[in-house]
């Protein structure tokens, strides 16, 4: 017999909260390691003209994925060729502090 207590959550089990920039980032980093930089930059563009609020964190996002392109594709160069118009300049940014 189960009692009531028993398959119950409690607020201390249940999953952090995590911003919704937080998210994005994490979701667009394992995109650029699936796909390409370029990819997540395009998906970083339409997710801050889709929910303003998250315009304010492009930037860092931007730089992040600068570091994590350098990462993955080693020389700078080839990095940068993924570049897009999106955050000024962040990407590139990002590409520049990895070296």
């Amino acid at each position: 017999m189960l009692t009531a207590s028993s398959g119950t959550v409690t607020s201390h089990q249940q999953a952090p909260h995590r911003a919704p920039q937080d998210v994005l980032r994490d979701q667009l980093l394992a995109e650029l390691q699936e796909k390409n930089p370029g990819t997540a930059l395009t998906h970083l563009q339409e997710a801050t003209t889709k929910r303003p609020s998250l315009a304010k964190h492009c930037a860092s996002i931007a730089r992040a994925l600068g570091r994590a392109a350098v990462e993955k594709y080693g020389a700078a160069h080839r990095a940068q060729a993924y570049s897009r118009p999106v955050c000024d300049t962040s990407f590139a940014s990002g590409v520049a502090t990895a070296q």
